[in-house]
């Protein structure tokens, strides 16, 4: 007998298929994110959940008696109540590798657009505004042979440190909790204290995991220790950045500018005034959003759930439930 899951989202015919050969599943079809009624009535019975986010608290957990495992298809598990789930013995996974190359890439396009202006000039070209080929307000900001600061250098830090380093020959640093010797042979990075990498970068970039040590890690003394014209990248979670200290720096000139994938409250509300800077890029939360990173993390959820209630080990358990299995 197969034992049952919920797919809480719409995936391709592959990955669907790879999940009917070895379980019962239901799945949600709708492009709407499933409504919190529903999935609780449909968790009832199942051993596993495949879903983007799930705010496992103690209401998810009494309306999931038999569950085994969540599989996150994402990078981020702040929403897992893990301490609630190891008394529970329910395992929780998530989708790391996968995605690292293509969240670099934005990351990079981050860089790229709020230093030379790109989404400012594409709108002063559009509407016609283009009068003169020697205007000063063409004039921007050189990203070759700058200096990147990295805040939290894990995966995704070292692509980035790589593209910065071998494509752009720019000078990395970089604040992690622990050493990276390897990728500082491969890359030519130094490791620096939070306020030397603050100081001396012309961009830094925060790249940690959100938790109540990173929550506004980034706040207005931080800012005020960064260059006049250093841009702020941010494209690991909202609140590790002080949000409204961000704007008053932004406003007052302490910094250069910002270019921003993420939000203190997402979708970032109309009113906010960083969408009324000029000098402050803005993407929608998409540093995956490939077609081929998403169906590769989608795959990698699916084989996380399959291993998860067929008795296997899954290959992506977040560390603080790693010993469940």
């Amino acid at each position: 007998m197969k034992p049952k899951v919920y797919i809480a989202k719409p995936v391709s015919q592959q990955v669907e298929n790879y999940i009917a050969e070895h379980c019962d599943y239901k799945i949600w079809r709708e492009k709407e994110d499933i409504p919190k009624e529903i999935l609780y009535k449909e968790i009832q019975d199942v051993q596993g959940l495949m879903i983007p986010k799930a705010k496992v608290n103690e209401d998810f957990i009494k309306n999931a008696p038999q569950l085994k495992v969540v599989s996150h298809i994402s990078v981020g598990y702040e929403t897992l109540d893990t301490d609630l789930m190891e008394q529970n013995g329910i395992v929780g996974t998530h989708t790391p590798y996968v995605l690292d190359d293509t969240v670099a890439d934005l990351i990079f396009g981050l860089i790229l657009s709020s230093s030379r202006r790109l989404s400012q000039l594409d709108r002063y070209v559009k509407n016609g505004e283009w009068n003169k080929l020697d205007d000063p307000f063409f004039l921007s900001k050189d990203v070759h042979h700058a200096t990147l600061g990295i805040i939290g250098m894990g995966r995704i830090g070292e692509q980035v440190a790589k593209r910065a380093s071998l494509g752009f020959d720019m000078d990395v640093i970089y604040y992690n909790r622990s050493a990276r010797p390897e990728a500082e042979e491969k890359y030519g990075l130094e490791k620096k204290e939070l306020e030397q990498v603050l100081q001396e970068s012309d961009f830094v970039l925060t790249m940690v995991p959100l938790t109540d040590e990173t929550h506004h890690l980034i706040g207005k003394e931080e800012l005020k220790l960064m260059k006049k014209d250093a841009i702020l990248i941010n494209a690991s979670r909202g609140k590790v950045v002080n949000e409204q200290a961000l704007i008053q720096a932004l406003h007052d000139g302490e910094i250069g500018g910002a270019g921003l994938d993420v939000y203190e409250t997402e979708p970032v509300e109309a009113t906010n005034p960083l969408l009324q800077m000029e000098n402050v890029v803005t993407t929608p939360h998409i540093g995956s959003a490939t077609a081929n990173a998403r169906e590769a993390m989608a795959m990698k959820a699916a084989e996380n759930l399959v291993a998860g209630v067929t008795g296997g080990k899954p290959e992506n358990v977040v560390k603080e439930l790693k010993h469940l299995v």
